[in-house]
């Protein structure tokens, strides 16, 4: 296969947050040829854009060899990062931001996911979120009921 024949893979992603530090939640849904796999996981204290990130990475890690995937995300944070090409300017700054040099927020995250956009053909759509996207609604959905899982099971362990 060439590179010009990588598979065509579509990422809905969300991530939420009950506080901000807070519990956390993030989704995803992969949608390749009909499939469709559905991805989503909790973190105990994090932040939104921490999650936003998260669903995006899970995801491309899913990804069994190099893809073309188009990442749907209503987080302006992530989008502008990528679409804007922040990401790049703080990679050749060595990770620095803005003139004091002051290290990029959520390094560790923003690392990982610069290593897989080096491994897939990555594009970012930026959706507005909580209107009519139907599968970003639904990672919005999923990402919320991991925190309310988590807080449903510490409820029921603090009863014992």
């Amino acid at each position: 296969m060439t590179q010009k024949e990588l598979k065509a893979v579509e990422i809905y992603t969300d991530g939420a947050c009950s506080g901000n530090p807070g519990p956390g939640g993030w989704a995803s849904i992969l949608l390749y040829k009909g499939h469709e796999k559905v991805i989503s996981g909790f973190t105990a204290e994090t932040t939104n854009n921490r999650m936003e990130i998260t669903a995006v990475i899970r995801a491309l890690e899913c990804l069994k060899e190099p893809c073309d995937a188009t990442v749907y995300t209503d987080s302006s944070y992530l989008a502008d990062a990528v679409m804007k090409k922040w990401i790049n300017n703080w990679e050749s700054n060595g990770w620095a931001r803005g003139r004091k040099k002051n290290e990029v927020k959520n390094l560790d995250l923003w690392l990982t996911l610069s290593e897989l956009m080096k491994t897939h053909s990555v594009r970012f759509i930026k959706v507005a979120g909580h209107s009519d996207n139907l599968l970003n609604n639904r990672c919005d959905k999923l990402a919320t009921g991991e925190i309310k899982k988590a807080a449903a099971k510490s409820r029921n362990l603090s009863n014992c």
